[in-house]
């Protein structure tokens, strides 16, 4: 047979698995980004197509834009978009090197007078931005957006002047927390996961635990939502599960459920696998946006957080 060029395909996992049903679901839908990503995580694809198909989104200020997160759209770098970024190469082992600096430089030149992040630089004034993101002149540092970076930093042993008041701001900020909503906690549970001082965080979880515990949080019985509250300014029915803060069991928040609660979580997450093969967006979405560029992360992710737990997913 002649050759083609093109490279051999690895073997397709068996027919009606978890997996095989998102393969084709992403194959349908995802950007270029998300099937190189899957291709990555489930099919031994290698990391240099998924940081080659994440440039696309990259400015020269070392940032990421292009509706990368697809609540902002147009061109340029945002909190949100790079913090994306940086999960993305942190999910490919490829979270270092000057790559990095370039992004640590842009963190530093968008940080707030407490040198933290805001959750939206005013720079995305002028660009198509879902309604319930608030663009403002003079945006506050914010846990949600800070915490993760700072956790997934410190995670990949990057040194950067940066981080030093970042992560000051972090653990203020986690450790005063007295009433807060499912994305804040699982953003500061992001930070404690790799934050440096291991005696300090797991006190700092230990407290967090009790808070989502006291608060109802977390919604324990997935066959009785309608006892658990949806935080103030979430879609409807828009619940966070125990997989949501403890994605991998090696997670500080792990230790806040009972082994039986994270069994049923895990059996509510793979049930939601939808006829498609993709699992649902379940926080609140902007209706100009369409959600085929969430959908397949959602359904990457959720494989993921499976395979993590040590649920088969083919």
């Amino acid at each position: 047979m002649a050759e083609t060029g093109a490279p051999s395909l690895p073997q397709s996992p068996p027919p009606h698995t978890p997996v095989a049903r998102a393969e084709r679901f992403v194959w349908l839908t995802a950007r270029v980004l998300e099937q190189r990503l899957f291709a990555h995580h489930f099919r031994d694809g290698a990391a240099d197509p998924v940081e080659t198909a994440l440039d696309a989104y990259r400015n020269e200020d070392g940032g990421y834009g292009h509706a990368l997160e697809p609540d902002l759209r147009g061109p340029v770098s945002q909190p949100l978009h790079t913090a994306h970024a940086l999960r993305v190469l942190d999910a490919v082992g490829r979270c270092a090197g000057q790559r990095v600096e370039r992004i640590c430089r842009y963190l530093t030149s968008v940080s707030t007078a407490d040198g933290a992040l805001p959750a939206t630089h005013p720079s995305q004034r002028g660009y198509p931005t879902a309604p319930f993101v608030p663009v403002v002149d003079d945006p506050p540092s914010a846990l949600l957006a800070t915490g993760p970076v700072v956790g997934l930093l410190h995670r990949n042993e990057v040194w950067h002047a940066w981080l030093f008041r970042a992560t000051d701001f972090c653990w203020q900020a986690v450790e005063s927390l007295e009433e807060s909503h499912p994305y804040e906690i699982e953003a500061a549970v992001a930070f404690l996961d790799s934050a440096p001082d291991r005696p300090r965080a797991e006190a700092a979880a230990d407290r967090l635990g009790r808070l989502v515990r006291a608060h109802r949080l977390a919604a324990l019985d997935p066959d009785d939502l309608d006892a658990y509250p949806v935080s103030p300014g979430y879609a409807p029915g828009e619940h966070h599960f125990p997989y949501d803060y403890a994605r991998t069991p090696q997670s500080l928040a792990r230790a806040w459920f009972t082994d039986a609660e994270m069994a049923r979580s895990l059996d509510h997450l793979a049930a939601q696998q939808q006829e498609d093969g993709g699992w649902p967006v379940r926080w609140r979405q902007w209706a100009p946006a369409p959600t085929l560029e969430a959908r397949p992360l959602v359904t990457v992710e959720a494989l993921r957080t499976l395979r993590s737990h040590g649920r088969a997913v083919g």
